[in-house]
């Protein structure tokens, strides 16, 4: 369900870093053993891969025994999901399995719980506030919400589709970010948070096991973080059909006619899906650019170079136009993590 150059927003890191408060020396261990430069955390705009934030994500939890690392007022120890994803697996259906979701929270949370009800014609999850949750109420909500898509998506082993995802707040400044955080178009300034689920999914019958639930824990919560939907949105096609052809230089036309329709149309089309060309261009040369530099000590000019700028201050006055910091500000050699107070 990932692709491997995908990124996500610095603040999901630097927002549970301010949770654990004066805890500074257990937020610099779990930073590190994700292999995140720590002066990252001091820039906005920066980003890190999917999978430094599910192994920032998966070294907290099991520090602070929470597998939901200090978002509600009780923590949910190590096993919960595994026990919440056996009780499950055996339902009929998906409509089955998501009432037995709605349930397991239930007896377990105070703070938030969650309610599905049929709507117009579409099944409603909606996730009901209960209590304050605090400064990082919004990535709390993102992350929840991910999780009902990612083992609903995982128990009948396809993508789950929304009608649309519905959230009780404004568009944050990272709302471009939810085309690739949910598998529907996102509404915001809602009166409830929710997700619709086309009615054909409903009936879809659980198709994991036993056996294949250890490999879904051991990657958690990597498959819960990024939504790639080829067959919903024009978006995924283009960046899928770009990144298969990274080396070689791709013009919207090129593009255009890889999926057999005019550039006037798939302007349009991304047009209506809030972006454009040069964005998603620009977007995965990014993402591609942070993978490599994060993971490797490949010269950072090499990998300009595949990306297609010839000249390496070109590729240093787009990458930091990109997120706001240097290509060399990822490599993990930082400085040392500062929490903002």
């Amino acid at each position: 369900m990932n692709s491997p150059s995908v990124t996500v927003p610095i603040r999901m890191i630097s927002q549970l870093v301010q949770r654990l408060g004066d805890r500074q020396a257990l937020a610099c261990d779990c930073i590190a053993r994700a292999g995140i430069a720590p002066a990252l955390l001091e820039q906005e705009s920066a980003r890190v891969t999917v999978e430094q934030f599910a192994l920032f994500y998966r070294t907290l939890a099991v520090e602070l025994d929470d597998e939901t690392p200090l978002f509600f007022s009780r923590p949910l120890r190590a096993g919960t999901l595994k026990f919440l994803c056996l009780c499950m697996l055996d339902a009929a259906n998906l409509r089955v399995a998501l009432h037995r979701y709605c349930g397991f929270f239930r007896l377990l949370l105070d703070d938030i719980h969650f309610e599905m009800r049929d709507d117009d014609g579409l099944t409603r999850v909606a996730l009901v506030e209960r209590a304050d949750l605090g400064e990082i109420r919004v990535l709390i909500l993102e992350l929840m919400l991910m999780l009902v898509q990612g083992i609903a998506s995982w128990m009948i082993d396809r993508k789950l589709l929304f009608a649309h995802v519905d959230l009780a707040y404004p568009p944050p400044v990272h709302a471009g970010d939810y085309i690739n955080m949910y598998a529907g178009p996102a509404r915001f300034d809602r009166p409830l948070t929710a997700l619709y689920v086309e009615p054909a999914f409903m009936d879809a019958p659980i198709r994991q096991d036993k056996a294949s639930l250890a490999a879904f824990l051991r990657k958690a919560p990597m498959d819960w973080i990024h939504a790639s939907v080829s067959e919903r949105l024009v978006t995924h096609r283009v960046r899928d059909l770009l990144e298969a052809r990274l080396g070689t230089p791709q013009s919207v036309e090129d593009v255009a006619r890889a999926l057999h329709i005019s550039p006037r149309t798939l302007a349009r089309r991304l047009d209506a899906e809030g972006t454009h060309f040069q964005a998603i261009k620009d977007a995965l040369r990014r993402d591609v650019a942070i993978a490599r530099i994060s993971r490797s000590d490949e010269s950072i000019a090499n990998i300009g170079a595949d990306l297609g700028f010839d000249d390496p201050a070109a590729f240093n006055r787009a990458f930091k136009q990109w997120t706001g910091t240097p290509p060399g500000a990822y490599r993990r050699r930082g400085a040392g993590l500062r929490v903002q107070e």
